[in-house]
């Protein structure tokens, strides 16, 4: 029987050779992600239901990344890291990548797969609701509760229902002004925040197979903004040469059947489309960038697991080179590695980040830092009556500080244009 990418890897994890999209199955974990703001409260129930001295199922297979509430003085965050380095402690965690060493990463999502998790065909769970962005490498990522988290880390298995598929093909050469966020902010606009509540989002297209695996990465993190259980891209040579580098752990790349069965298909010719952005307060609420011309704006945000990547700000780059911002233009690498890369990556022989200090913007140490708001002292964060353009996944208030601020989601390209003028700009009025 014919299957989707989504169910032939859960099949696979389910020891079956066939799953049926609504089918519980028992699945056996490859990898377990959780970081500082899950890790504790997820530890806690693991003791309470295993017993104290309980261990862990595989402690290869379990991956700390604390990236959160970094870099504060907040004594609550600062406990929460104390509590992942005792556990990893007692634990004998090998992937435990602590805050104020030179193991210390970054964003998690991001860091996942610049340290070789990621691996076609194998089955990731972690206790961030944006643990889809990894079935941008042909696999499946999903977010957990820490419930379901402790039991992994007791059993390395999961009760699972198995998704229906939506598909959505993009076709055509992407424009030079437009990004993967345009493309997913697209389909949140037609669909809404609960247009794939519990299915696959299933990538395809040569539009998509075009990109750079960081671009697809913008694309299946933002699944979950539609409530989708997963984002899903086949892997290709593309994602091959990346993982290949990073890793010579075995892997089984799976695709779809041509005769699957899936909820819904939609298709797009990207030169029918522009870029956009999401306004306040919902990642569906689409306009045009152009429709909102002169839309004044306070800051600008460059990061977060969605838009810090080093492809993000390169792209961003290009647009400001030679240009000076007007409004507080902050970058956040997402990672440690995405960081150097600033200093190594050249345009026309001169560094990203030569660039971008150039042109006025403020660079941070790598973390998700205002992206989920954090404490009063986190970089980037927003004030009251700030409206922010942003290239993180969600605007909801409060979601980047204060909940009297608002939050326009976009682009690196929208975030670069607008941080010239200090208003929405569509970024082809730098780039035509």
């Amino acid at each position: 029987m014919a299957q989707t990418i989504t169910q032939k890897i859960l099949a696979r994890a389910a020891n079956r050779k066939f799953v049926d999209a609504g089918e519980n199955v028992w699945l056996n974990v490859d990898v377990l992600l959780t970081h500082d703001v899950c890790g504790p409260p997820t530890f806690d129930i693991f003791k309470e239901k295993f017993g104290p001295d309980a261990k862990v199922w595989d402690p290869e297979k379990i991956v700390v990344l604390p990236d959160h509430y970094i870099f504060t003085q907040n004594e609550h965050a600062h406990r929460n890291i104390d509590l992942l380095r005792q556990f990893a402690k007692e634990q004998h965690l090998p992937n435990y990548y602590d805050v104020g060493t030179e193991r210390y990463k970054g964003v998690c999502h991001v860091a996942l797969a610049q340290e070789g998790f990621n691996l076609p065909g194998t089955v990731l769970f972690g206790t961030d609701s944006h643990t889809c962005t990894s079935g941008a490498f042909g696999m499946f990522g999903t977010g957990i509760g820490n419930t379901d988290a402790a039991f992994i880390l007791g059993t390395g298995k999961l009760w699972e229902k198995v998704p229906e598929s939506m598909k959505f093909i993009f076709e055509g050469e992407l424009p030079p002004w437009m990004m993967a966020k345009d493309l997913i902010l697209q389909i949140l606009g037609d669909i809404g925040t609960d247009g794939a509540t519990y299915r696959a989002m299933e990538f395809d297209g040569d539009t998509i197979f075009s990109l750079p695996i960081e671009e697809r990465m913008t694309l299946t993190n933002m699944a979950i903004e539609a409530g989708g259980m997963n984002g899903i891209i086949a892997a290709d040579e593309v994602t091959e040469a990346y993982v290949r580098e990073r890793t010579d752990k075995p892997y089984e790349i799976f695709t779809s059947d041509p005769d699957a069965e899936y909820h819904s298909i939609y298709r797009y010719n990207v030169k029918e489309l522009e870029p956009v952005v999401a306004q306040p307060h919902s990642p569906d609420n689409r306009a045009t960038v152009r429709s909102l011309k002169g839309t004044k704006i306070t800051k600008s945000y460059i990061g977060s697991c969605t838009g810090g990547k080093l492809t993000d700000f390169v792209m961003a780059a290009k647009l400001l080179k030679g240009h000076q911002v007007s409004i507080p233009t902050n970058i956040v690498p997402a990672t440690v590695n995405v960081a150097q890369s600033l200093e190594t990556e050249m345009i026309e022989g001169i560094s990203v980040r030569r660039i971008l200090e150039d042109a006025g913007c403020t660079i941070a140490q790598p973390s998700c830092a205002a992206c989920l708001g954090g404490p009063s002292d986190t970089f980037g964060r927003s004030e009251d009556n700030d409206l922010v353009v942003s290239t993180t996944n969600r605007n909801f208030p409060g979601r980047m500080g204060s909940k009297k601020a608002g939050v326009y989601l976009a682009s690196p390209l929208t975030a670069a244009a607008s941080a010239i003028t200090g208003k929405l700009t569509d970024p082809r009025e730098f780039l035509s």
